[in-house]
């Protein structure tokens, strides 16, 4: 079923194209962002059960408007007025103008150029969460899901079962532009908690698409494997420190292209001279079977989008093409600080918030190795499966990567001993350079957010094939 648009913006087009005539007026460009996202969050453990409002609720308007080279924003909960709206921005605009002194200049800016647009996207999805008693369906499969767990082992001390949806819908409007969409996202966790004596070990599994219920399903299908996993992590060690052949499963070879490396290429860090990757622009950055992406137009996942927040149509940019650095990534205003072409990755938190360069789909291109010839081509290493956390340094380009748990490889063979938790070290160019195979299977996870500093969170996804590589780990 198709994705509509929310009637609270369908009935708001006309005033935000009222607002766009008004300021025409006074100032060189206008556009206006509508944005109304709804979604439900459902908790299932074995105490409790909770249904709450989605973190990403959000439902609101920004005009940007650009005047002898400034650029102005304005932020509102409401336009049915739009006229006033369009006289509250113009005096809160002018107040750029005292910020300037003789021995201070604010840098003006060109004027964005559009060429016309007229489009709408509705996304698809098989099973509503909307519809009347979904969320009794909804709390039933989670319930069972739980149960399942449970049964598994006496060990199991706890579970719990998330599952989130969210119904996006925006409208951009410019002098040359007229674009809508409207999709829908989910995604699910799995926590798994287990104790033997004194040890409590956790195992967690994701799960997210452009999807509705149907999504509980596949969760449903994958839990009991999770619950099996977090009883062996009872018996994990800790691993000797040292560098080590590596494999990398499509989620720990996303948690390098997005952490490690993707952030060093957000082009607005460019502009404030905090980008290492500035050095390696147009040289060898990677082994030369290492090709990597992003865009919301490079991959159907929860980062997937028609348009960016400020109306730029979803690309697919390769940044890495056989270990090249060729491209970065831009929004719209650091584009035209650089004198570059934007990427459309310009996404904010919320309206009220401010449009950055962010990632949006972030994978290594698949290869052609076989995962069985990767695990037998290792005397001694490890199979790093699952992520924890990543940080990330685009100044240095330091590794700061945290796996929850990993596999031991001996004479070619995945064995059952566990190490847990791993934390990777190094320097990116130089781990990306000692990729020596890359698989023929291809994975993306989208369940996190990344907060880029930690306080602008957004919805990305990241992944690719399983790779070898040489890491410090520890």
């Amino acid at each position: 079923m198709k994705i509509e648009l929310s009637n609270f913006l369908d009935s708001s087009c006309s005033k935000m194209k009222e607002i766009i005539s008004i300021l025409k007026k006074n100032f060189d460009y206008v556009s206006v962002l509508g944005t109304d996202c709804h979604g439900k969050q459902y908790r299932v453990n074995r105490k409790s059960t909770g249904v709450a409002d989605s973190r990403w609720n959000e439902r609101g308007f920004v005009i940007r408007a650009v005047k002898d080279g400034f650029y102005y924003e304005f932020s509102t909960d409401s336009i049915t007025d739009a006229v006033q709206v369009a006289d509250d921005f113009s005096k809160n605009s002018d107040r750029a103008a005292y910020f300037e002194t003789e021995s201070f200049k604010i840098k003006r800016l060109p004027i964005i150029e559009e060429e016309k647009a007229q489009a709408d996207f509705r996304g698809e999805i098989l099973l509503n969460p909307d519809e009347c008693m979904a969320s009794q369906k909804i709390l039933d499969s989670m319930n069972n899901i739980k149960n399942t767990i449970v049964a598994v082992s006496e060990k199991i001390i706890n579970c719990e079962v998330v599952y989130e949806h969210v119904n996006v819908s925006k409208i951009f409007v410019s002098d040359k532009k007229i674009l809508s969409q409207s999709y829908m996202w989910s995604q699910g966790y799995l926590f798994v908690y287990a104790a033997q004596d004194d040890s409590i070990k956790y195992n967690y599994d994701t799960f997210s698409g452009l999807s509705g219920m149907e999504l509980l399903n596949e969760m449903g299908n994958r839990c009991e494997d999770t619950a099996h996993t977090a009883l062996k992590l009872l018996q994990s060690e800790r691993i000797k420190p040292g560098e080590y052949e590596i494999l990398c499963s499509p989620e720990v070879a996303g948690l390098i292209a997005h952490e490690a490396f993707g952030h060093g290429v957000e082009m607005d860090m460019y502009v404030k001279n905090r980008a290492k990757s500035v050095e390696y622009m147009n040289k060898e950055v990677a082994s030369a079977l290492v090709t990597m992406h992003d865009g919301a137009a490079s991959a159907k996942h929860v980062s997937s989008y028609f348009f960016d927040d400020e109306g730029v149509l979803a690309q697919d940019t390769v940044i890495i093409k056989d270990g090249i650095l060729i491209n970065g990534l831009c929004d719209q205003v650091s584009a035209l600080e650089l004198g570059v072409i934007p990427t459309g990755n310009g996404k904010r938190e919320s309206f009220r918030r401010k449009a950055y360069t962010r990632m949006t789909n972030t994978f290594f291109s698949k290869g052609k190795d076989k995962f069985e010839d990767m695990v037998k081509s290792i005397k001694h290493g490890y199979y790093l499966e699952k992520e924890e956390s990543g940080m990330e340094d685009p100044k240095n380009w330091g590794i700061q990567c945290v796996v929850l748990y990993a596999r031991e490889i001996r004479n070619g063979r995945l064995t059952d001993k566990y190490v847990s938790p791993i934390i990777m070290t190094g320097f990116v160019p130089d781990l990306l350079k000692s990729i020596s195979m890359v698989s023929d299977d291809f994975g993306l996870s989208g369940s996190g957010a990344c907060g880029k500093g930690y306080k602008e969170f957004v919805k990305v996804s990241c992944g690719g094939p399983c790779i070898k590589a040489r890491a410090k780990l520890g």
